[in-house]
């Protein structure tokens, strides 16, 4: 391999692009404007959820009760109600998502230590904040409860006692439970692999239907100085957008990054070579471009949104596609990720991810380099 001649086929693909602003902009807006996109809309917190109340107990104890649901940052009272009809409506044109029912003998219940009853109707619609609004509001009326007992006990004088059970919960690397603090991570490894399906999907099919491609071939070029001088304008674009995603979560979204930041930029690099390289295997196998772009959507981003933690975690997948997800290299960047950026570990607990990550790369411009030398027989 000599360098003079990987650098004639750099400098001629830089050419390329600049004479095709659309696709640089393109290049870097798209990673950008999914970033703001996802950042912004796509969020698992629960708060704030909208609630109706209809209290038929009209007494101190209900108002009470409900001023729990009003003190906690995961509920907002929209308005009362004063009946089941009111609920439904409520419920059915999306204006509230959990309705409290307190009955008329809420209060004598309480004061006669009998058990009281309250019915809470969610909105199952929305499974995922289904369950989350069904949990905080378990919580509220735990809590609830046991304020009652002890102050009960009080008043009959008997001696303040520890609960049975001090759970004290404390929650490491994401204190705050801010779904943007795992997300944004793990979009940068998606965006990297839209760049790899928008980019490299295109080169050689691009030079086999305007016929370039045989003059290529016909040059002293070897195989590998082409792959790799294809490659390289296209992995600084996306080392390019790496960097900005990286600020963009640190100035714009406030996603502190624990670890080193030399160790995420390096593991940046194997991945992003190795995305480039199955973008450009996949051009190389089908030579047209509209179908290598459809292919590269379908075999880079999808499994990368999909089959890589980035959302959903793969432990609750089935037994089957968690197997199929071992094959997704995006697994094992975002498992990176998240470890450097929510962490703050190295490779001391992170090698087996970096080793595996290192084989796909490597796997991916050898089968890149095997494909097209086996075209050019």
């Amino acid at each position: 391999m000599k360098l003079l001649r990987l650098g004639a086929v750099a400098r001629k693909e830089f050419i390329h692009i600049l004479r095709d602003p659309r696709s640089l902009g393109m290049a870097i807006a798209i990673p950008m404007l999914l970033l703001m996109l996802y950042g912004y809309a796509l969020t698992l917190d629960v708060d704030d959820v909208p609630l109706v109340v209809w209290d038929q107990s009209q007494t101190p104890a209900s108002r009470e009760f409900i001023s729990r649901f009003q003190g906690s940052r995961f509920f907002f009272l929209r308005s009362y109600v004063w009946n089941y009809h009111d609920v439904e409506r409520a419920i059915d044109s999306g204006r509230a998502l959990m309705a409290v029912i307190i009955p008329t003998d809420f209060a004598q219940r309480l004061e006669a230590h009998t058990g009281a009853e309250v019915q809470i109707i969610v909105d199952g619609s929305d499974s995922n904040t289904a369950t989350f609004a069904s949990g905080y509001a378990e919580a509220v009326a735990q809590t609830y409860s046991q304020d009652i007992t002890l102050a009960a006990l009080r008043r009959l004088g008997a001696p303040a006692s520890p609960t049975p059970l001090d759970l004290r919960p404390r929650v490491w690397f994401n204190a705050d439970l801010e779904s943007k603090n795992y997300l944004i991570p793990g979009l940068i490894a998606v965006i990297m692999m839209i760049i790899a399906a928008l980019l490299t999907s295109l080169t050689v099919a691009r030079e086999w239907e305007r016929g370039t491609m045989e003059q290529l071939i016909s040059t002293p070029v070897k195989v590998p100085e082409l792959i790799l001088g294809k490659l390289l304008p296209y992995w600084l674009i996306g080392m390019f957008d790496v960097l900005l995603s990286v600020l963009m979560g640190r100035f714009v979204f406030q996603v502190p990054l624990r670890g080193s930041g030399a160790l995420l930029f390096v593991m940046a690099a194997i991945f992003l070579a190795g995305a480039l390289a199955l973008g450009m295997l996949i051009s190389i196998v089908t030579r047209n471009q509209l179908l290598a772009n459809q292919l590269g959507m379908v075999l880079t981003f999808l499994p990368a949104l999909l089959l890589s933690g980035f959302v959903y975690a793969i432990s609750n997948m089935p037994l089957a596609i968690q197997v199929v997800t071992y094959l997704v290299p995006a697994r094992y960047f975002v498992a990176l990720l998240k470890g450097i950026y929510l962490k703050g570990v190295g490779l001391e607990v992170l090698a087996g991810e970096a080793f595996l990550l290192t084989i796909f790369a490597a796997g991916m411009i050898g089968l890149a380099n095997w494909r097209f030398r086996k075209r050019l027989v």
